[in-house]
């Protein structure tokens, strides 16, 4: 993957390469960014850049034969390591037993995340781990001389699910063989181990632009111009939240929304149950839209209390809905139910039961929202 095949970040590219061309490289990087944004494929790009053999100003030509190969993702300078799991029970998984799902994975969803990948080789409610076993593997990678270019790579995804282990690689980060780098691509610096959090430089990835994102939806997912600028707008710099939208694009997050503030604010607790276990059988990711979806439209709202409603060009159905949460309640509650939605997403993410979780959201919210006017939404 080349710089230009990575979704913006114009300034981290331009930064990454003044690394190379000034001798500022450190020999571990800690790409670090959200979810979406990029933090991966600009670690894919970056290797590509390193082993390009006719680098072209502040890019890989991409067309060399070490070019070829880092994009098929089987250059022998380039190696990775991921979250695995056993493929039956006994089994000391390594990274290189999953090696043609990952090129795969990498070619379908490079903006994917580490929920997309553990279903993509089917761990169902099995947790990923990088293992001791695979930081042997690394160590021993690392120990051989490089077989075509100037470096020896390794890009080592989500190093948040490096345990204790992790330790093992310590001196091998702080004192590697000549030539060796280290790309480390996480998204959530306080569960990464100390001790390597503090060997490594660290790259900060920012969240995406709006723009950037529109544009990509439309060049490369083809979707309509104006969905796009839509989606765009909801997935808060996250292109893997864009394309999810798209997927779920025929939800009607609307109705669920109504039937959810019906049922807390009017019809009580048996519309309440039955409302949980509906949304419980949606699975994580739509759980995680839906919310979104409640979070972005008290965001219009709050909006439209400070601003004119003809700048911000919110589509008819969201002004609607978003006006009638205004009158629902004031701004203090709606912040504190903003709160809620962003507690309970971080939690869907780290798997939390389903059914608990949506009851007792239910619950806050109705605490939050039952002392204002109930205008229930029709």
């Amino acid at each position: 993957m080349s710089f230009k095949n990575v979704i913006g970040q114009a300034e981290t590219k331009k930064s990454l390469a003044d690394l190379v061309q000034h001798d500022r490289l450190s020999h571990a990087l800690l790409f670090l960014g959200n979810e979406g944004s990029g933090a991966l494929p600009l670690a894919l790009a970056f290797a590509q850049y390193l082993v390009c053999e006719k680098v072209d100003g502040d890019d890989a030509c991409g067309v060399c034969p070490a070019c070829v190969r880092a994009q098929q993702l089987i250059h022998p300078d380039i190696h990775f390591s991921y979250p695995v799991i056993p493929k039956k029970s006994g089994d000391k998984p390594v990274s290189t037993d999953y090696s043609s799902e990952w090129r795969e994975f990498v070619r379908q969803t490079p903006y994917g995340n580490a929920y997309d990948w553990l279903q993509f080789i089917g761990a169902e409610n099995k947790q990923g781990n990088i293992t001791s076993q695979e930081c042997a593997e690394i160590i021993r990678k690392l120990s051989l001389k490089s077989f075509e270019s100037g470096y020896k790579i390794l890009i080592l995804w989500m190093p948040e699910y490096l345990g204790n282990e992790g330790n093992k690689l310590l001196k091998l980060i702080e004192e590697p063989p000549a030539n060796t780098l280290f790309i480390l691509v996480a998204e959530n610096e306080s569960l990464i181990l100390p001790t390597i959090l503090s060997r490594t430089q660290l790259v900060r990835i920012p969240i995406l632009e709006t723009r950037d994102i529109e544009s990509a939806l439309v060049e490369r997912a083809g979707v309509p111009a104006d969905q796009a600028s839509r989606v765009a707008a909801i997935s808060e710099g996250n292109y893997h939240e864009a394309l999810q939208l798209i997927r779920h694009a025929e939800d009607d997050w609307q109705a669920l929304l109504r039937e959810w503030l019906n049922a807390i604010l009017r019809t009580g607790p048996v519309a309440q149950v039955k409302w949980i276990d509906e949304i419980a059988r949606m699975g994580r990711e739509r759980q995680k839209q839906f919310l979104r979806y409640f979070s972005h439209l008290l965001e219009q709202a709050i909006r439209l209390r400070y601003m004119d409603p003809a700048r911000l060009h919110i589509p008819d159905h969201e002004r609607d809905v978003a006006l009638r949460l205004n009158k629902m309640t004031d701004i203090a509650r709606q912040q504190a139910v903003l709160e809620e939605l962003d507690k309970a997403a971080y939690y869907i993410e780290r798997n939390a039961h389903a059914k608990m979780l949506f009851h007792a959201l239910t619950i806050k919210l109705y605490h939050i929202l039952a002392d204002g006017t109930t205008v229930v939404i029709t």
